[in-house]
């Protein structure tokens, strides 16, 4: 038997808490998280409002340090923010005075190790790659919000991350522009070969996009399920109506319902 490839990200009983000056109290957030990432894989993390996605997210990027346990890139663990890793929020935060090129090479300018040419050469592959060539000279209030967020994308790959964060980066789009763009991000990922850690709180965004849905239950947040996502690819936007497709939808579903009901959230 092939042996399992090894985690590009691991976390292993990872714990989390959160001190509450108020009430003199620790808050629980995180129970012991135990989850792979491999290489060139798309895990997407669900579970019922305000259970500690984007906090496992913030910790993942060393944004946030964790109480106890471990996060590993590459076996190394991750005590702070690093080049491996690249996080996309929810807003674009594009610089409204630079052109989509000079955005994607704001980082790379920082970074300071690749001369202007070189960094401009990279910038430009990544507009070609997100379908932008037309706007490299453009501003961003001259492009849409996709297109915005797709600027966003390729300045975080600028940085060539072993690992990409996303957290909701769909969320401030319309609902037609988000179905499109998740798409688009289906593409970005497959022809760069990143690997990736994507939380939403759209169900069918999450099943569409990812090889794996990780589902978290109610704060303090541990793994319910790992849930595997066996759907050809490339995936279009009909499959969203197809039953294999919407059987996974509900399994998902029943999953985070079961953790609203135990905490009250529904009854």
């Amino acid at each position: 038997m092939k042996p399992p490839a090894p985690a590009k990200l691991e976390a292993r009983q990872v714990a989390l808490e959160r001190y509450n000056e108020r009430t003199a109290q620790y808050l629980p957030v995180l129970a012991g998280i135990d989850l792979k990432v491999h290489m060139g894989e798309v895990v997407a993390i669900v579970g019922p409002s305000g259970c500690g996605k984007t906090t496992f997210l913030n910790a993942v990027d060393g944004l946030t340090p964790i109480t106890s346990g471990d996060i590993l890139v590459d076996g190394r663990p991750v005590t702070a923010p690093g080049p491996d890793r690249a996080l996309v929020f929810q807003n674009d935060s594009l610089f409204p005075w630079r052109t989509v090129l000079r955005n994607v090479t704001y980082g790379l300018e920082i970074q300071g190790a690749l001369s202007r040419q070189a960094m401009h050469a990279r910038a430009r592959a990544l507009i070609d790659l997100i379908g932008l060539q037309a706007f490299a000279e453009h501003y961003p209030h001259e492009l849409s919000g996709g297109m915005r967020q797709r600027v966003n994308i390729a300045r975080a790959l600028a940085m060539e991350p072993e690992v990409l964060l996303f957290d909701e980066p769909f969320a401030a789009l319309d609902a037609q522009t988000r179905e499109f763009m998740q798409v688009e991000l289906m593409k970005i990922l497959a022809r760069a070969r990143t690997t990736a850690l994507f939380i939403t709180h759209q169900i069918n965004e999450a099943i569409f996009l990812a090889d794996r849905v990780a589902v978290f239950s109610a704060r303090p947040a541990r793994i319910k399920e790992v849930i595997d996502v066996d759907l050809p690819a490339p995936r279009t936007l009909d499959l969203k109506h197809q039953p294999a497709f919407q059987e996974l939808e509900r399994r998902v579903w029943r999953l985070i319902e079961e953790e609203a009901v135990e905490t009250g959230m529904i009854t």
